[in-house]
């Protein structure tokens, strides 16, 4: 019989990569999402909302292996919390969930650190809830997605001065390979905590507001900000890096240049 999947957040940036795949394996596959949409080319579309718990057991229901890919700057503890409840009540098989590298190392105590690196907190206290909730669970640790740090970059490249955290680091990763690898532990035995994933090179945030601003053929003043908090101090020493997991492939040249040659 084909495997029953659920992707959360099957709409978003790497939900959407990792629904087609799964697909690819013959497998059945159900999307949970906050927007309503039409289900199309056999995965079937419901509407919920993991914060509220609203739609959240119609699209567990009877699923072998959850594919926990909605996240948001904060309150993806709360998500996690209410998509283990129902799961747990459901029988889930396998629980897989994305989460960030660093986030075991990067303290959030104060509100400085809070209002910066927040998402760190929320994720590893999302972990500790998908690791304490009895279902047999998978946490892949990933870098920034080369999506999300393009996202970040062209906003900042519309302000007549660009900031950028002064000794900040990135290794981006691209998010079609995440997604690989997020299938790849789906369809294998529940295994605890993974090696992280990361990109193949490790950039300043001067490089990569630079290269973007190269490549787009703008010219803006960089003003490097030296961040407080213990989280920033963290992160300055490579907190958020993972060099000994730089297994993916796409560097964030090759990501960008295709990227803004196609118009995207």
């Amino acid at each position: 019989m084909a495997a029953l999947f659920l992707v959360t957040g099957g709409t978003g940036t790497l939900g959407r990569l990792v629904v087609p795949l799964l697909r690819e394996t013959g497998g059945k596959v159900r999307v949970l999402s906050r927007s309503g949409h039409r289900s199309v080319d056999g995965v079937e579309l419901l509407t919920g909302d993991l914060a509220t718990g609203e739609g959240v057991d119609a699209a567990v229901d009877g699923m072998e292996t959850v594919v926990h890919c909605a996240g948001s700057a904060k309150g993806d503890e709360d998500k996690a919390r209410n998509l283990v409840r129902v799961a747990s009540r459901a029988g889930v098989r396998h629980l897989v969930f994305i989460s960030v590298v660093g986030a075991d190392r990067v303290p959030v105590v104060s509100g400085v650190d809070r209002a910066m690196f927040g998402y760190f907190a929320a994720k590893r206290a999302a972990e500790r809830i998908v690791a304490d909730s009895g279902l047999p669970w998978t946490t892949l640790r990933a870098a920034q997605f080369h999506d999300l740090t393009l996202t970040v970059v062209r906003q900042l490249a519309k302000l007549p001065v660009v900031p950028v955290f002064a000794g900040v680091r990135f290794q981006p990763v691209d998010t079609g390979e995440v997604a690989t690898r997020l299938v790849e532990l789906a369809l294998g035995r529940p295994s605890g905590l993974v090696a992280d994933l990361a990109g193949p090179r490790v950039y300043g945030m001067d490089e990569l507001v630079r290269s973007y601003l190269r490549a787009s053929h703008r010219r803006r003043p960089i003003l490097p900000v030296r961040l407080p908090g213990r989280a920033a101090r963290a992160v300055r020493g490579g907190a958020n890096l993972a060099p000994e997991r730089a297994v993916g492939h796409r560097t964030w040249e090759e990501f960008l240049a295709e990227r803004l040659s196609s118009g995207r």
